[in-house]
Formats: structure tokens, sequence, C-alpha cells
């Protein structure tokens, strides 16, 4: 049974930093595409940035693309979405996802199999 647990998630002024991990066990990570994703009260499900399953090719939303940085350990089985310059329209639940299936699997959320439960992020102004 695959687990994804996402951390690090909290309160911060606009223009603040915040670091989001997801870990991940019960299968190899190096198998698994990775993304995050969020979600505002009252809005859908948005993709925020993707990465391949070495890390070699990645990809962002345009709302964060310069902002945000994802990455990944494969040997702490870990990734992380560094969040810079945080804005008041960043506030959202953000969501980590996990596709065994796939190289790459991009922003899409239907092609990621395996979700964690969320991280609240509020960015105050």
């Amino acid at each position: 049974q695959v687990q994804v647990v996402e951390s690090g998630g909290g309160l911060v002024q606009a223009g603040a930093s915040l670091r989001l991990s997801c870990a991940v066990s019960g299968r190899t990570f190096s198998s698994l595409a990775m993304g995050w994703f969020r979600q505002a009260p009252g809005k859908e499900r948005e993709f925020v940035a993707a990465i391949s399953r070495s890390g070699g090719s990645s990809e962002y939303a345009d709302s964060v693309k310069g902002r945000f940085i994802i990455s990944r350990d494969n040997n702490k089985n870990t990734v992380v979405l560094q969040m810079n310059s945080l804005k008041p329209e960043d506030t959202a639940v953000y969501y980590c996802a996990a596709d065994p299936s796939a190289y790459y699997s991009g922003s899409d959320p239907k092609y990621y199999d395996y979700w964690g439960q969320g991280t609240q992020v509020t960015v105050s102004s």
C-alpha cells in the first residue's frame, strides 16, 4: 500500500517562503512520477508542479513559475516544493500525488493514482 504524507504547511505573510515535503512509502520511490496540486476554497483542484522519476524533468503552472521549485531525493523517498515570494492567492490545501505507471505525468490529475491528505498553506496580505 502506497502512502503519501505531506508536511510543512502553515500561515505566513505575503513575500515569505515555505517548504513543503512529501514522504512516500510502500513503493520504490524512484519508480514514481510525482506532482503537487492545490485546492483553494470554492475552487477546483489545480496543478502546481510535477517532476519525473529521475528528477531530470519538471513542469510548473504559470502562476507559480519563477517562484516555486520542485525537487526530489530518491534516496530519502521525498519530494519537496520550495515556495518563495508567496502571495495571498497561493492560499490553498496543497496535495502531493504519485503515479507509478509513467516516467513523467505532468499536469493532469487523472494520471496520479496516490494522493496525500493535504497540507494547508495560508498566506496573509
